[in-house]
């Protein structure tokens, strides 16, 4: 086409007009496909970058025993305080079923129970003259030397007068009481009811009722003693007091009944008796 003016074409420029416009918008299109490319590129790069960040920054795993060393940044964990322990009162006590648990019968007794309690009641038999109370000890030899004196008249001063001296008889003693051991002697001056004071001393004897008012030292021993318990040894002592017919009677008495003396703790002479 040519100009009006000048006559020239104008297909020439207007060729490269459009081509020039047509490389623009090419330009455009690859300079956006560019800058979307280098976000994306920047964006993959920034996750990859985290990634390493946080496979990098991870803290290794705690040993177990972590918690006994842990340092001073360690800071206690607060809880919520537990309430107070609920407070328990005891209960009122029960009675419980008791079961009686049968005792094995011992051979050779019946229910061990008599047998027992007979072993404990029987006293200790003592010769020992070194474990009398001084007082009682004392006592025991002054009336053993009067009866060695064959005076009757030697025990006075040991009996005592009035109602606080010895007792000679389970009843009442009329007159004078050196009169009354005469009497009850088998000869006329009273020497036979000395022997057998003698004899009764020399015996061994028994300690009863220790610790109270009724404490006293008693010869002989067979008057404690149940006659059926005796050994052989004991009823030859019995038979240098007694004859083998007295020791019938007294198994039929239930006990011995001969005389015998009782000297308290404090070296007071109580009695000297014979009978039940």
């Amino acid at each position: 086409m040519l100009s009006a003016s000048t006559g020239r074409s104008w297909a020439g420029p207007k060729r490269r007009w459009a081509l020039a416009l047509l490389l623009a918008a090419a330009g455009m299109s690859l300079a956006t496909s560019k800058a979307e490319a280098g976000a994306t590129a920047v964006t993959v790069g920034a996750k990859v970058a985290l990634s390493e960040l946080k496979r990098n920054e991870m803290p290794d795993p705690a040993p177990e025993d972590a918690g006994d060393e842990a340092g001073p940044a360690d800071q206690p964990v607060e809880t919520v305080p537990l309430p107070d322990p609920i407070e328990r009162f005891p209960l009122p006590d029960t009675p419980a079923d008791t079961v009686e648990t049968p005792q094995p019968e011992v051979p050779g007794e019946d229910d061990g129970t008599e047998a027992a309690a007979d072993d404990q009641a029987l006293p200790e038999i003592l010769y020992d003259l070194d474990r009398l109370p001084e007082p009682v000890r004392r006592m025991h030899g002054l009336i053993m030397s009067a009866c060695r004196s064959g005076d009757l008249e030697a025990l006075r001063p040991l009996i005592g007068p009035g109602p606080k001296g010895t007792q000679l008889s389970f009843g009442a003693v009329e007159g004078d009481p050196i009169d009354f051991l005469r009497q009850a002697s088998g000869d006329a001056d009273g020497q036979e009811i000395l022997a057998i004071l003698l004899e009764v001393l020399d015996a061994g004897y028994v300690h009863l009722d220790a610790g109270t008012p009724n404490e006293i030292y008693v010869w002989p021993y067979f008057f404690s003693m149940p006659l059926d318990a005796l050994t052989p040894p004991q009823r030859v002592e019995l038979f240098e007091l007694v004859t083998a017919g007295d020791y019938e009677d007294m198994k039929n008495f239930g006990g011995y009944n001969f005389y015998r003396v009782g000297i308290t703790p404090e070296g007071r002479w109580v009695f000297f008796v014979a009978g039940d």
